[in-house]
């Protein structure tokens, strides 16, 4: 038995996690795969565990969208409205005034690049206390809704202004869907699921509901208590923030396709030299700041790699600087909320995935095994 298989076990045992898959893969193939634990009632974790990717889902979309822009129908400065004129109702909240929501325009409009980079303004409430405040005061949908009418979140800032974590990416699916032509869904089936060998990767659980993990919270006795938590099924519209579900194997593929630069087993779905904006800082000056969460049963405080800068590509999370004995500089990384995370290093030809269906997302517990697993693969693998 290796050194990541005995993390794996011991964090699972400790109950640190409730149960793991993780995998290792380069661009050629994988090279490390192990589970430990029970997924559900029924069936032990493995390979074929079947996951609610939750925000997972915003890599696949950004790679949606610069395929749009490979085929010349966008640019990463097209502005919302340009394709979707309904976006032009959406106004910056300036505040929640005694009479209601006071709003004012914008000061520029809101681009591709803003929402695939977290610029645009549209942030979740779990993580910015005036939205939070506008949502309960309104009563306002939430984007897990899955309808249209729950993608009109107003701006908190003007676009660019600054970086906070929301709902560009289902914005994004929707510019896809309107340049393609196709549902969002039926487009990624179709032109990345298909090509890249993702046979497992849907929109819906329906077909392997008997391999899906059971989610759990891990309350304040440190205990983990199961609860419900899904996509509602069959919505008005797909959100490409977190409408995903799949499997370790098939997410190892698409992250080594990244790897490759759009190309896998003799299958390209994007050219280099659109994918390059999803490895390349689009936010210039700015860094990523602590994710303060108003939801601690959910999420803790997300910083990752504290003390290192990090920004944000056309598609994921970017480090600035390499973290010893892990990540490279120019590593880029994200997660789904159930905490399912991944990295990839371009510079080491290295990507892993640690997942497992739990909550609050980052808890500290969780993250420590995380490190554990990664300076493992690291010292194991990296020339």
């Amino acid at each position: 038995m290796s050194e990541i298989d005995q993390i794996i076990l011991d964090a699972v045992d400790r109950q640190d996690l409730p149960f793991a898959v993780a995998m290792v893969a380069n661009s050629e193939e994988v090279l490390w795969e192990g589970s430990a634990g029970q997924a559900n009632a029924s069936k032990p974790a493995s390979l074929e565990t079947y996951f609610r990717l939750f925000s997972m889902t915003k890599a696949v979309g950004s790679l949606a969208a610069m395929m749009m822009i490979d085929r010349g129908k966008a640019t990463l400065d097209t502005a919302v409205v340009d394709v979707l004129p309904e976006f032009n109702k959406l106004l910056v909240l300036e505040s929640m005034g005694p009479d209601g929501p006071v709003y004012r325009a914008p000061r520029r409009p809101v681009t591709l690049r803003h929402l695939l980079t977290h610029t645009s303004g549209v942030v979740y409430g779990e993580y910015n206390t005036k939205m939070l405040e506008y949502q309960t005061t309104m009563g306002t949908p939430h984007i897990f809704a899955g309808t249209l009418e729950s993608m009109n979140y107003p701006l908190m800032f003007d676009p660019g202004d600054e970086w906070a974590y929301g709902i560009g990416l289902d914005w994004a699916g929707r510019i896809v869907q309107q340049l393609d032509g196709r549902t969002i869904d039926r487009f990624c089936r179709e032109e990345i699921f298909a090509p890249l060998g993702m046979l497992d990767t849907a929109f819906e659980a329906d077909a392997r509901s008997e391999n899906l993990a059971d989610v759990v919270l891990r309350g304040p006795d440190e205990r983990f208590t199961p609860m419900e938590l899904s996509a509602p099924s069959q919505p008005e519209i797909y959100g490409m923030g977190s409408a995903l579900y799949g499997t370790a194997p098939d997410y190892i593929r698409f992250l080594r396709t990244v790897l490759n630069r759009g190309e896998l087993d003799g299958h390209r779905v994007i050219s280099p030299e659109a994918i390059e904006p999803m490895f390349v800082n689009q936010i210039g000056d700015m860094s990523l700041p602590v994710m303060k969460s108003l939801a601690q049963d959910i999420a803790v405080d997300v910083e990752l790699f504290p003390g290192y800068r990090k920004t944000h590509t056309a598609g994921f999370v970017r480090m600035e600087a390499a973290v010893p004995g892990m990540r490279s500089v120019g590593s880029l990384t994200w997660a789904g909320v159930c905490n399912t995370h991944y990295w990839i290093d371009p510079a080491k030809d290295l990507t892993a995935v640690l997942m497992t269906q739990s909550l609050p997302f980052c808890e500290p517990r969780f993250m420590q095994v995380y490190e554990k697993f990664e300076r493992e693969v690291y010292r194991k693998f990296s020339a």
